[in-house]
């Protein structure tokens, strides 16, 4: 299954050239992020991921410029890795028409209190695990 968020476009998203710049794609990936880690994991009535998350690296594809326009992209999520200490998100900025950036980022998951990575717990692995999609393929580092 898929987590699809709607991400609007702001008009100083654009670079000189006239489209998206390629930095701002990052913000998109992390709203998405954002709202799948935090904001549906609280609906689901998950504690996942309340202790915290660092980035341990991201994967960007530009297949097709994206210009401005009032309608908004939609950000496609699904986990295309579990491990025991990280999570691989995989994305597809699109929409009805064509894909603009394929990518992915390593998520680790954090103690704030210690200042130290830790494990994936067992809630959060039930939470991500409902998102799995190894089938998804041509994900950037997916």
């Amino acid at each position: 299954m898929r987590h699809v968020y709607e991400c609007p476009l702001r008009w100083s998203d654009m670079d000189s050239f006239g489209h998206v710049n390629n930095v701002i794609f990052l913000r998109y990936l992390e709203e998405a992020r954002i709202d799948f880690m935090f904001r549906l994991a609280r609906q689901a009535d998950s504690g996942a991921f309340t202790g915290g998350s660092v980035v341990a690296r991201h994967e960007i594809d530009y297949l097709r410029p994206l210009v401005h326009r009032h309608a908004p992209v939609s950000v496609e999520l699904w986990v295309a890795k579990l491990g025991g200490a990280s999570v691989t998100v995989a994305y597809e900025v699109k929409d009805t028409e064509q894909v603009y950036v394929r990518a992915s980022t390593v998520v680790v998951p954090y103690d704030l209190k210690a200042g130290r990575p830790r494990r994936i717990t067992e809630e959060e692995r039930r939470f991500l695990g409902h998102y799995q999609d190894d089938a998804a393929g041509g994900s950037g580092g997916a």
